[in-house]
């Protein structure tokens, strides 16, 4: 299968946003939903920003204070034994390895195009962290369009875990929160644009804390706020580009054959790839093909190096007749894009007996 990828890649880089807040960086613009409103391409971007810092024994947690609705800092000593900082994106409880801070705060921002090539970033964030849900920032959104309503999931990060919530804007220039639809510890919800037989569908991925693995669900609802009937979707496939944890990536596509889902697949060895599984039209619980091989993976240096490098992760696509347009995050750094054809990834799936 034919994979071009865009000259101008990456399309939007840390370089290109200044921050939003005083005495920050920008160290991420990546990972964007992704809709067409008004002519324009639209790419709801989730930006990383951390405080700066020059001294090296210290790392420093910024966090959305509910009480006083601010942005406030927590420094800590690298050197302390309680803490462990190896990874440059948490500070996590040495003795346990559980989560205790991020090392920056995310956000998202409007960044538009008339060409789908070339993007303005707006100024002021269209979500920001709101509430004690929202403390540890605001992250990978996906958008739906349903009429004239745009519905935008994220996921929000707290003391309490990862749990996906809701907004709505009809003119990207504003959003209507709607709550969390998925609490804690839930990710990677994608919402069907129409509904199916009378019941609107999402597909999700719990993360287990016990026993099972991080795979794709499915659930169905009556109003978008309120989910139940959860059916597991597809699961890892062991020795496989797969095989460590997998994730809905895209808003999942309408075709003949059925409905055309892009999703993530992280190997054992955290290589993020991008692939596809094929539902059935009339009941997407049901699942026709699977991607054998990845449609698209980290083979570019900007996709292999970077904040965290051999990821290629996509929130949303756009197509136009045969022509799938993947827009996608690069090594939690950038936003780039490829073109592929729409008729030649169907092709590829094997059917799932």
């Amino acid at each position: 299968m034919k994979v071009r990828r865009y000259d101008e890649n990456p399309l939007i880089s840390p370089r290109d946003v200044p921050p939003f807040h005083k005495g920050f960086e920008v160290i991420g613009v990546f990972n964007a939903g992704v809709a067409i409103f008004r002519n324009e391409t639209i790419l709801l971007l989730r930006i990383a920003e951390r405080p700066k810092n020059e001294d090296q024994d210290i790392v420093k947690a910024p966090f959305f204070n509910p009480k006083t609705k601010k942005i406030e800092i927590v420094c800590l000593n690298k050197n302390d034994p309680h803490y462990d900082s190896s990874d440059p994106r948490v500070i996590k409880e040495a003795s346990c390895g559980r989560f205790i801070y991020l090392t920056s705060i995310s956000y998202c921002r409007v960044a538009r195009s008339r060409d789908g090539h070339h993007f303005t970033v707006d100024d002021q964030p269209l979500l920001y962290p709101s509430n004690q849900l929202e403390m540890f920032g605001i992250e990978d959104p996906r958008i739906t369009q349903i009429n004239e309503k745009y519905f935008i999931n994220f996921s929000a990060v707290s003391p309490w875990g990862v749990g996906d919530s809701l907004a709505t804007t009809v003119d990207f220039m504003s959003a209507h929160r709607q709550g969390m639809i998925f609490a804690p510890e839930n990710k990677d919800v994608v919402i069907f644009p129409e509904k199916i037989n009378g019941k609107y569908f999402a597909l999700h991925r719990p993360v287990p804390r016990s026993n099972g693995s991080p795979e794709i669900w499915i659930a169905e609802s009556d109003n978008l706020l309120y989910w139940g009937n959860h059916k597991c979707l597809i699961g890892l496939r062991k020795g496989m580009w797969d095989d460590g944890r997998i994730g809905a990536g895209a808003v999942p596509i309408k075709t003949e054959k059925g409905w055309l889902e892009f999703y993530h697949g992280a190997s054992q060895d955290d290589r993020y790839c991008m692939g596809a599984v094929l539902l059935d039209l009339n009941h997407p619980d049901q699942v026709v093909a699977r991607s054998e091989q990845p449609v698209l993976q980290p083979e570019m240096p900007y996709e292999k190096d970077g904040f965290f490098g051999n990821v290629v992760f996509s929130c949303g696509a756009i197509v136009e007749e045969d022509t799938v347009k993947m827009y996608y995050g690069i090594s939690d750094t950038s936003i780039a894009c490829a073109e592929f054809s729409l008729n030649e990834v169907l092709d590829s799936l094997t059917t799932c007996t």
